[in-house]
């Protein structure tokens, strides 16, 4: 592969020529050649003294703040001074044009062969590279085609680059490798940071919700002695210093309920979780999850608190609580339509749930091509996956699913005409899963027994059942209220709002194979 030091070219009202090849370099030069001339001037500037990776910049204004001042600061002729990454450079003559960005906004500067002196506006052509970091002092003017310009009068560099930014990032095909180079993606694509300002505006708003509902916002550990909150497969390590297997956290749901043993109403956490399972389009091995306890509250509550978060969030993050999505106009409007998990996997498959064993529906499921793919030790797991296949399509429009099988969701509370179920919902929108919750089990002796059932599907050979936490159970039978939980995925809420096709879109560096 062959790369080019090229200048990219903008409009600044006179006719653009390439840069001498002094300046760029050998058209066509191998990028080993050119990250070699890199280093060379490197030490050219090293012999003259200069060390081109000083401690700080010089800034008395960023780009931003340069253009929100402009009018005064050219009417004052105020000396400023800019820092930033040079993006683009081209020589005119006497003139030579650069823009500085500093991640706020691109500013042109202009060097000028009479303003700075022969030797000063040469070394600008010997030394400088798109790619490098420079400080720059001048004062703010206008060019003929109004373009808010800086006049340099000194500058220097204050990191020199020594590979060349990619010419043509945007559109490449291989979307790996904007993965793998996520810093390039970002600094040459301005649509991947606005995805990621989705996200921080997204996650920000969750918090100004949650804090004026009177939630507190707490940390939990990520390195567990046992893994629970959910029925994953964890990551394993080992702690030297204790000589002790330990684990990633699958979720903080066990932790943030010893919060409310020990009195806390209303509390919350954003935070990693680990999940050692399959990686695709909607899962991540390591994501973002939003979980928030509240104290003497059920499962309606639940979904009323999720209902009017979820139009904030809209509100704060595209302007509407209507949304489209895949071509689909989402309207957020509460109440949310309701459907029992039975009453849709019969709507939807003609399966009637209390009708099936496990043997039998594992045979259904088969005889409709649905595969399974791992150990499963009841119905409910099976069901799960002939839902995921043929059911949660249909949802399009925000809808709770509520009052799942009790194997899919142990740590649930029962419904108290029928236990088999667990007073439970799950959010999903434009076919997808967006946040799940229930009324949390507070009975320690009930409880044991839905996880002791879950460490009897272990032994069968189910990795992802949760495992048996006798300190949790300790924990409740000092008295725990009664209690609404919600989980919410924070990166698959991202990529919703944001149209993204995969959750790798708005992670700012995921979970990528070695080359």
């Amino acid at each position: 592969m062959f790369w080019v030091e090229c200048y990219t070219i903008f409009d600044y009202g006179v006719k653009s020529r390439a840069i001498s090849s002094r300046q760029a370099g050998i058209i066509g030069m191998a990028l080993e050649d050119i990250i070699q001339g890199r280093k060379q001037k490197r030490k050219l500037l090293q012999d003259r003294g200069e060390y081109p990776y000083p401690g700080k910049g010089k800034r008395t204004h960023t780009t931003e703040t340069f253009l929100s001042q402009f009018d005064e600061l050219q009417k004052s002729e105020e000396e400023i001074s800019l820092s930033g990454r040079l993006l683009a450079l081209r020589e005119h003559g006497s003139l030579i044009f650069g823009v500085v960005y500093d991640g706020f906004a691109k500013i042109q500067i202009v060097f000028k062969k009479d303003a700075m002196g022969e030797s000063a506006f040469r070394s600008v052509g010997d030394y400088v590279d798109i790619g490098d970091f420079m400080s720059v002092t001048g004062i703010a003017f206008t060019t003929k085609r109004g373009e808010k310009s800086v006049q340099v009068r000194r500058y220097s560099l204050i990191t020199k680059s020594l590979r060349p930014l990619p010419e043509k990032w945007h559109g490449l095909k291989d979307t790996e490798e904007r993965y793998r180079k996520r810093y390039l993606d970002l600094l040459m694509n301005k649509e991947v940071r606005d995805l990621f300002a989705t996200r921080h505006s997204t996650i920000r708003a969750i918090r100004e919700f949650l804090h004026e509902k009177y939630f507190e916002e707490v940390e939990t550990p990520m390195l567990q002695n046992i893994p629970g909150g959910a029925t994953a497969r964890p990551f394993e390590t080992h702690l030297n210093a204790m000589d002790m297997d330990m684990y990633l956290r699958i979720a903080p749901e066990l932790y943030l309920k010893r919060l409310l043993v020990a009195g806390y109403e209303k509390v919350f956490e954003i935070g990693r979780n680990f999940r050692n399972e399959g990686v695709d389009a909607s899962h991540n091995p390591e994501f973002t999850m939003l979980e928030l306890y509240a104290a003497y509250e059920d499962e309606r509550y639940g979904m009323a608190l999720t209902e009017e978060m979820m139009e904030l969030i809209l509100q704060k993050t595209v302007g509407s609580t209507t949304h489209t999505f895949e071509g689909n106009e989402i309207v957020f409007q509460p109440p949310y339509q309701r459907i029992e998990f039975n009453e849709m996997l019969m709507k939807y498959t003609d399966i009637r749930y209390e009708d099936y064993n496990l043997a039998s529906l594992l045979k259904k499921a088969d005889e409709m091509g649905v595969v399974i793919g791992k150990e499963v030790q009841s119905k409910a797991e099976v069901a799960d996956e002939i839902y995921k296949k043929y059911c949660r399509k249909h949802f399009i429009q925000p809808t709770f699913i509520i009052h799942y099988p009790m194997e899919m969701v142990p740590l649930a509370k029962p419904l108290d005409n029928n236990p088999s179920y667990a007073r439970s919902f799950q959010l999903v929108v434009g076919g997808i899963e967006m946040a799940k919750g229930y009324s949390e089990s507070n009975d320690p002796v009930t409880q044991r027994q839905e996880l002791e059932k879950q460490e009897e599907y272990r032994k069968k050979g189910d990795k992802e059942a949760h495992t048996m936490d006798t300190d949790f159970i300790e924990a409740l039978e000092y008295g725990m209220p009664p209690a609404c939980g919600i989980g919410i995925g924070i990166d698959r809420l991202v990529a919703f709002l944001s149209n993204a096709n995969a959750l790798r879109e708005i992670i700012l560096f995921p979970t990528m194979r070695d080359k």
